[in-house]
């Protein structure tokens, strides 16, 4: 069985937006509170979380995540790297580095935010960290399988992932043609949506269902979004059949039959 969970389903600076007074920063429903976005995968033997962002530890703590065989990139920017050097409960838990897959750009980020975790002087406390460069060819992490789905985010190379029946892309407003083939016959997608108005490097939420209808999954969910994308309940209640605005804690049974 695999399981995927929806750690973060926020923009970059999550929701609540920090000052905002809006209907969205200010709901009660648990559902519009979005950390940065990042999903956990589970299967029967191995524990793979997508992206650390700044809000690492908590989500960490909120999921129970209790162990962690890989983190798997998708690209390098502080929303999703900013968390990583919260993986040291795992090294002293595990008694062991833990794995990070990363694309060039990213491995050069990750090298340099956390310098100290690569600089070759061995101390109590820092972070033990094992990359594992991606190149963009399939991997294997115990016994999940990943294809990693090159996207646009402006002009930046980012990751998305196929995994078995599922597909996850971030950070994208545009997708190639022929990556798009690698995505087909998902039955679970997730998406990039982040509001309605037009965006340099995000897909608004029309252009993430215009892809969603192009590829026919059996169930879309949206991710990644801003408070200006308006109220999850009201969001949903519009959107096509079988598609759905994703929040944190969600968990998907991705071997479920529809």
């Amino acid at each position: 069985m695999a399981k995927i969970t929806f750690l973060g389903t926020g923009t970059s600076q999550g929701v609540p937006f920090i000052g905002c007074t809006c209907a969205v920063c200010s709901s009660k429903d648990p559902r519009d509170n979005r950390l940065r976005s990042a999903i956990w995968v589970q299967s029967e033997e191995t524990s793979v979380v997508i992206d650390a962002g700044p809000d690492f530890r908590y989500q960490m703590l909120r999921a129970r995540v209790p162990r962690i065989d890989a983190i798997v990139f998708t690209h390098g920017h502080k929303d999703h790297v900013a968390g990583l050097d919260d993986v040291r409960a795992y090294n002293y838990w595990q008694n062991e580095g833990i794995d990070l897959y990363a694309d060039p750009n990213a491995e050069e980020i990750l090298r340099r935010e956390f310098h100290y975790a690569f600089s070759g002087v061995s101390y109590p406390g820092i972070p033990v960290l094992n990359i594992r460069p991606m190149t963009g060819a399939p991997f294997i992490i115990g016994d999940l399988d990943f294809i990693p789905v090159k996207v646009l985010h402006y002009k930046l190379d980012v990751y998305g992932y196929r995994i078995g029946d599922f597909t996850y892309i971030t950070d994208a407003n545009y997708i190639a043609p022929e990556e798009m083939d690698k995505i087909r016959g998902s039955r679970f997608l997730v998406l990039n949506a982040l509001r309605h108005e037009t965006h340099i490097s995000h897909f608004t939420l029309e252009e993430a269902i215009a892809i969603a209808r192009d590829i026919g999954a059996e169930r879309t969910y949206f991710t990644h979004a801003s408070h200006q994308l308006g109220l999850h309940t009201e969001i949903e209640a519009g959107l096509p059949d079988g598609m759905f605005m994703a929040y944190d804690g969600l968990v998907l049974d991705i071997d479920e039959k529809a």
